[in-house]
């Protein structure tokens, strides 16, 4: 059986981080593992409080998984200060893991703040550059990227600078009022489209971490990259039109709807 470790923060309501990545491996046919980031207070309608992990403990919890059973892929989700930045990147280099899916997570989708502003300069600096593949969200494009994206031509322009930049493959997600559900994957200086069938459900807690584990679950068992990003987006696309409504704010989806219930 092939396996993913997911590095994230852990969300207590269970919606995104963590458990969103475990549940999302699972469901794509991977052996899921996690080494925790921070803990956090979180539910629908928020982040109330984040606890981070030492950097001493997140290096144990990385030699304690790579040490045992080597991940096939690896999927980086919210990491929200230097020295955690510091220890990842030391450790995939120490172990060389491959398939590493990046997710630069720096605002939730409730809009609180998940990583230091001087963190941002190690993540560029350390991490992307390990990275097989990239997924931002426009706001994060338009970060890495150090330019406004109002149209989809600007997300191609944005995709291929941070590839240049930081030498890997860039899928620049949609939404946030433009393009809906389509998304750019730019690699080897080419872009192509992955058009996405919009849903109408507001609950989307989650969907960012939940397309970048469900990538490196299908890279994880041999999908080329763009065939990863493919059978990632029919898989969100199917657990958002469980239409799943839990919570006061903007609720999780559904990560198990294709599994019958027989146990």
């Amino acid at each position: 059986m092939k396996t993913a470790l997911t590095i994230a923060g852990s969300d207590s309501s269970g919606g995104a981080g963590i458990q969103a990545d475990i549940k999302t491996m699972t469901a794509n046919g991977v052996y899921a593992m996690s080494a925790v980031t921070a803990l956090t207070a979180q539910n629908t309608t928020g982040v109330q409080g984040i606890f981070e992990v030492t950097p001493e403990f997140l290096a144990l919890q990385l030699d304690s998984v790579f040490s045992d059973i080597r991940p096939d892929a690896v999927k980086i989700g919210m990491v929200s200060s230097i020295p955690l930045i510091e220890v990842i990147a030391q450790k995939l280099r120490e172990y060389r893991a491959e398939n590493v899916v990046v997710d630069p997570v720096m605002v939730a989708t409730s809009g609180a703040r998940l990583i230091q502003e001087d963190a941002i300069a190690a993540l560029k600096a350390e991490l992307l550059p390990l990275a097989t593949v990239l997924t931002p969200n426009i706001p994060e494009a338009e970060v890495l990227a150090d330019m406004a994206i109002r149209a989809p031509a600007d997300m191609e322009t944005a995709a291929r600078i941070v590839s240049e930049r930081y030498g890997c493959a860039v899928l620049c997600k949609g939404g946030h009022e433009l393009n809906d559900a389509n998304d750019l994957l730019w690699r080897a200086g080419a872009a192509r489209w992955f058009n996405g069938r919009r849903i109408d459900n507001p609950n989307t807690h989650g969907t960012g971490c939940t397309l970048s584990s469900a990538i490196a679950a299908n890279l994880a068992k041999g999908c080329a990259l763009d065939a990863a990003v493919e059978k990632a987006k029919h898989y969100i696309s199917g657990a958002l039109s469980a239409m799943l409504d839990l919570g006061r704010g903007r609720g999780p989806m559904n990560h198990a709807f294709a599994i019958d219930g027989t146990f």
